[in-house]
């Protein structure tokens, strides 16, 4: 019985970890071949737009509008706390705070500067002085900089429901 009942516990210790992030082995048409990291719900990584057209949808919504997307993009930077946001850069000086759906997975603290194909719904809101402050310090910056923020502001958010990393 014993013997029987770790075999269970294994098997549950298995069954919880798998799923958590996947690869797979793209090839380009330049025959440069990488891996991609899946997080979150499983996506492929083709129909994705650019960075430049998703900024381009993002300047033709209004404040609480959304729209099923998908795109790549280049991670600026990874909440530092534990992963549960991060920032990508849109046309190079835009940029869109990417959240995950129901928290329901994390992204490594490490990856600003790695490209991203990232799904799931692409929203404007107009982030309070207090959530910017909030990511702010989840992002490292400095209490100076962080005292610097006063004004609510317009922002490219999105709340990714899967997310592929360029390996």
């Amino acid at each position: 019985m014993k013997g029987f009942n770790i075999l269970v516990v294994l098997l549950l210790m298995f069954w919880s970890c798998k799923g958590q992030e996947t690869k797979q082995e793209i090839t380009e048409k330049a025959d440069i071949t990488y891996e991609l990291v899946s997080f979150g719900n499983k996506i492929l990584a083709d129909g994705s737009i650019s960075g430049q057209e998703m900024m381009q949808k993002y300047h033709g919504m209004s404040v609480a509008d959304t729209t099923q997307t998908k795109f790549t993009a280049v991670v600026k930077e990874v909440c530092q706390a534990k992963g549960c946001w991060m920032k990508v850069v849109l046309d190079g000086s835009e940029e869109a705070m990417v959240r995950f759906k129901d928290y329901g997975f994390f992204m490594p603290k490490d990856i600003a500067g790695k490209e991203v194909i990232i799904n799931g719904n692409a929203f404007v809101e107009e982030m309070s002085v207090e959530d910017q402050k909030h990511y702010a310090e989840d992002g490292g910056k400095s209490k100076d900089e962080i005292a610097r923020i006063t004004e609510p502001k317009k922002t490219f958010g999105f709340e990714a429901d899967g997310v592929l990393l360029k390996e």
